[in-house]
């Protein structure tokens, strides 16, 4: 079922055709999704107007990265050139879950993605309307927190709207959800990984992988 009323965005069910939001994504759309944890906005992470709209929208300072959210593994190849060895384990184990990994990113993704580090944080959600959406779209979507910077990230839709308004594109429904720790982040950019931020996989469920 859509539903679409006057400044708001178009609202998707959750178990309803995403089709609607994959185009709103390949036009530079913004679109608000569900996540394991959160709802996170998602636009095209190639699409340089798309991103400074992202920012703006969000009031997120140009100095912080923003991660992605890929379907599978196979689409890791179209944002780095370079794949650890370590990444493949983790991601075996990890993947889909709350594991982002840091990897070297392609040139193509612009710089205030990675906020000029040449780096960028990718993970294959958990969430089964997230990963139906990232599947759907088959290539890379935005997965920064659905709130102005500085906010508590939302767990419903309504908070979405009250913090966004029609100001968004589309917004896909997956009712309340639970929050939570985020994801992990791992650095694999390195010699060593290095935890940039702790999360759900803890650092001893990591070293047990070796």
């Amino acid at each position: 079922m859509i539903k679409q009323k006057e400044n708001r965005p178009l609202i998707l069910e959750k178990n309803s055709a995403l089709a609607p939001a994959v185009e709103a994504i390949r036009r530079g759309g913004i679109v608000a999704y569900p996540t394991e944890t959160y709802y996170a906005l998602g636009v095209d992470p190639f699409n340089t107007e798309a991103v400074e709209r992202l920012f703006e929208l969000k009031g997120r300072p140009a100095g912080k990265p923003i991660s992605l959210i890929i379907k599978d593994t196979c689409v890791l190849r179209t944002v780095t050139h370079e794949l650890p060895v370590a990444a493949i384990k983790l991601t075996r184990r990890f993947w889909p879950g709350p594991l982002t990994i840091v990897v070297k990113a392609v040139e193509s993704i612009p710089p205030n993605i990675t906020a000029g580090t040449g780096t960028v944080g990718v993970r294959v959600s958990s969430s089964p309307v997230a990963g139906r959406f990232a599947a759907e779209l088959s290539t890379p979507v935005t997965a920064t927190s659905a709130n102005p910077s500085g906010e508590k990230p939302p767990i419903t839709a309504k908070e979405v709207i009250d913090f966004f308004g029609g100001t968004i594109d589309v917004l896909i429904d997956g009712g309340t959800l639970p929050g939570g720790p985020p994801s992990t982040l791992l650095d694999l950019t390195g010699n060593r990984a290095l935890i940039l931020r702790p999360g759900a996989v803890t650092k001893d469920e990591l070293e047990a992988i070796g």
